[in-house]
């Protein structure tokens, strides 16, 4: 058990048997009384998020989450599959678990799994991945007076805003937090 004066950000605790992980906080001290602690969390089994305020005074329980180097294998439809590079284990996780992060899976490439006890609970992703253009349309002449920006599809499905040079077999660099197009590379 951990005070709530304890709760910072990315602090992972169980509230009402749910798991959740903090995002932000902020820590109000009145003139007179307890102070008070507004946590904005998101619930690591369903997504959701909730703001929650708790006094000084109360206590939460924190948990131990276990981290994995894995490899992604390949996906199934319903589940994706991963390889501990560690025991060799090879997990899988179901779709709705994966949500956004799907789109930029590639096999072989290296990931970090978060457990608690058996029960997956979210990958990690490198910062930044590279992937090949499957499908771009070709520049409109003349239109390079501004910084243009199209449309094209790598080749995880996923659908980036590049500039009018990049073109179909290119490989690009994508940040995986936001999705956006980095460089050529």
């Amino acid at each position: 058990m951990i005070d709530a004066n304890e709760l910072r950000k990315g602090v992972t605790f169980t509230l009402d048997d749910q798991l959740f992980k903090v995002l932000d906080y902020h820590h109000h001290k009145p003139g007179r009384g307890l102070a008070t602690i507004k946590v904005k969390a998101i619930n690591l089994r369903t997504g959701a998020n909730i703001e929650k305020t708790f006094s000084s005074s109360e206590k939460v329980e924190n948990i131990r989450l276990d981290y994995h180097n894995a490899q992604y294998l390949y996906n199934d439809g319903d589940y994706y599959y991963f390889m501990d590079t560690v025991t060799f284990e090879q997990p899988a996780f179901p779709k709705d678990l994966l949500q956004d992060s799907a789109k930029f899976l590639k096999e072989e490439m290296e990931v970090k799994l978060t457990f608690f006890g058996n029960e997956a609970l979210d990958i990690e992703l490198p910062t930044s991945v590279e992937l090949k253009i499957i499908q771009a349309d070709p520049a409109v002449r003349g239109d390079t007076a501004t910084g243009v920006q199209k449309k094209v599809i790598c080749e995880t499905g996923l659908e980036v805003s590049v500039p009018a040079f990049v073109v179909t077999g290119d490989v690009i660099k994508v940040d995986t937090r936001t999705g956006d197009y980095l460089t050529r590379a």
